[in-house]
């Protein structure tokens, strides 16, 4: 039987309307700065909150892969777990995640690649209310005709463990990567731009550890510097700007940074 991890926050993060959402998607996707043509990199690091606010920034993420969209067919995504905790990194023990968009398939040969790693365990509990995968999703799911999905969790990992993950679903061409990760939170408009910045250039001169009140997701974009340094990826900056740049007020701002890493030819 298929067992679906229905949407956690349509509605919510994302218009519930797959037509609504169909729309807005494309809309970022089609105002994303293209860097060059045919440019598809190995991973990205895309942001997570409401679409509203962080949707125009992680379309120059996902955009990238439009240039290769028939050659994709498996996606690794990895992000934070904000709600419930959990050790090393953790899989949804499901068969398929839901968006309003359709149901994406989890990718059960990567699933059984992973299962004899000390780090990897099965929590469905937090992967249930979470939003930091399922915000991604219709992204994906507009960009690429056909692909399965490696829906991973991270809270308390080291990079190395993240590093070895990632490492053993790596893949070829057919398989991709995005981490999942907003930037600083609730600073002023200024303080968060210079943080940021500060934040943005130590991705690109792939320098870990990034401390997790610069990124939510840190402890997973510490794991992808770790094993970018190993296999040579080259880093870009997609697009950086917050919260007061996007849709809101600039009092108290969300970061978000959308960042490219492709091998070195």
């Amino acid at each position: 039987m298929n067992e679906v991890r229905p949407a956690a926050v349509a509605g919510l993060f994302y218009p519930g309307s797959a037509m609504e959402l169909q729309s807005m998607v494309q809309g970022f996707l089609s105002d994303a700065v293209v860097h060059e043509p045919g440019y598809s990199p190995k991973a990205v690091i895309a942001p997570h909150a409401g679409l509203v606010y962080s949707g125009p920034v992680a379309g120059s993420a996902f955009q990238c892969f439009a240039a290769e969209s028939d050659l994709i067919r498996r996606v690794v995504l990895i992000g934070p777990a904000h709600r419930l905790p959990v050790r090393g990194v953790a899989l949804p023990g499901q068969d398929a995640f839901e968006t309003p968009l359709g149901t994406v398939q989890v990718d059960q040969e990567l699933v059984e690649k992973l299962s004899d790693m000390p780090e990897i365990s099965v929590n469905a509990a937090a992967h249930a209310p979470e939003h930091s995968l399922e915000v991604e999703l219709p992204f994906l799911q507009t960009v690429l005709p056909s692909f399965s999905v490696l829906p991973l969790l991270v809270s308390h990992a080291r990079a190395d463990e993240v590093a070895e993950v990632l490492d053993r679903v790596w893949g070829g061409p057919e398989t991709r990567i995005v981490i999942s990760s907003d930037l600083s939170h609730y600073l002023s408009y200024e303080a968060a731009q210079e943080m940021d910045a500060e934040t943005a250039q130590q991705v690109l001169e792939q320098r870990e550890p990034i401390a997790e009140d610069r990124a939510c997701g840190a402890r997973a974009i510490n794991g992808l510097l770790a094993l970018a340094r190993r296999r040579t990826l080259l880093p870009r900056l997609l697009d950086l700007r917050n919260s007061g740049d996007t849709a809101g007020d600039r009092m108290r701002v969300v970061g978000y940074g959308s960042f490219s890493f492709t091998a070195v030819s």
